[in-house]
């Protein structure tokens, strides 16, 4: 997996290096989730975020609004936008410290979830530029605790996820079982014996050990080799105008029964009933209560859906061009 690593006095030739923290794992693992939580409890950022899709969903579901905030879509680090995250980050390093720009400590990169961070290293540590002016802080992989054996028995980008990780933070402690989080204990001590676990229920102290850098020494760099190609498409739906809960949640729940092939919805959408937005997550075919979102003070009003698949996307694509435009007229159907 590895050829050679970055030595100390390259890593370490310039002390005024902005700090980077790589947060990576799973479609539903809950990078958001905890991006939220350290936009709040740590260090001013700067964030960076990967969407697989083609409309950008992730920077929507951000509660903090006031913060450089840029988004790489329509493909993973690992393929398609690869070569996009070398000049973003030139820019972001250009714009640290300089007068009248927005105030940031470090950079969070939050990948796609179908995505292997070994490109985003292979960036960070191999262009010249970028490793004078960044310092690799911390790579973190997410696993939700639920369905995380299922997800690294399946899917060797999880694998891959947790093997490069220097920490790693189990979500969703609250929904799974003693014996699957003592399964899922075991299963990382084997794949990953030496790098710590932190749990999404330990709080405040979990996020401060996530957010302090690694001791400074040499780095393990990825094969600079092409990805493989992944299986996973994607459908984008904007919806016009506010929509009722139970309607929605009605045809989501029959969506999921309907089409194994969905590992993924996520999207921000605007209820009838309230006038901020909502977050709405599934994973694993399990739909989860939607999560009320800060009103926004620039908002288009559109409700955004991405449904990721694994394998084509043409039957779920039919299925909404059939069905949803019937009930909230001018939707736009995506696939990618």
């Amino acid at each position: 997996m590895t050829r050679d690593v970055l030595s100390p006095s390259r890593s370490l030739s310039n002390p005024d290096r902005l700090p980077v923290m790589v947060l990576t794992g799973f479609l539903g693992s809950g990078k958001t989730t905890l991006l939220n939580r350290l936009l709040r409890s740590g260090p001013r950022s700067a964030v960076l975020i990967n969407e697989f899709g083609s409309v950008p969903i992730d920077q929507k579901l951000i509660n903090e609004q006031n913060i450089p905030l840029m988004t790489l879509s329509g493909g993973c680090l690992c393929c398609q936008v690869r070569g996009a995250l070398a000049p973003v980050l030139r820019n972001i390093r250009l714009a640290w410290h300089r007068p009248g720009a927005p105030a940031f400590d470090r950079v969070i990169i939050e990948t796609s979830g179908v995505a292997s961070p070994e490109p985003v290293m292979d960036t960070l540590l191999r262009d010249r530029w970028l490793s004078r002016n960044y310092r690799l802080d911390a790579i973190v992989a997410l696993l939700a605790a639920p369905v995380a054996e299922s997800i690294l028995d399946r899917h060797a980008e999880a694998q891959a996820q947790v093997a490069w990780a220097d920490r790693l933070w189990i979500s969703q402690t609250d929904l799974a079982t003693p014996t699957q989080l003592e399964r899922l204990r075991v299963r990382l001590e084997q794949l990953a014996p030496a790098t710590p676990i932190f749990q999404s229920e330990q709080g405040d102290a979990a996020l401060a050990a996530l957010s302090r850098p690694l001791p400074h020494g040499p780095r393990p760099l990825p094969e600079s080799r092409e990805q493989p190609d992944h299986p996973f498409h994607s459908l984008a739906i904007q919806l016009p105008a506010p929509v009722a809960w139970p309607d929605l949640h009605q045809i989501l729940l029959e969506v999921l029964a309907a089409h194994d092939e969905i590992v993924r919805i996520k999207g921000m959408v605007h209820l009838t009933d309230q006038f901020a937005p909502v977050a709405i997550h599934a994973a694993a075919g399990h739909l989860f209560p939607p999560v009320p979102l800060s009103p926004r003070v620039i908002e288009d009003r559109l409700s955004r859906l991405v449904f990721i698949t694994e394998g084509s996307v043409q039957r779920l694509t039919d299925a909404f061009i059939n069905r949803w435009p019937a009930i909230y007229g001018n939707a736009r159907v995506h696939p990618h």
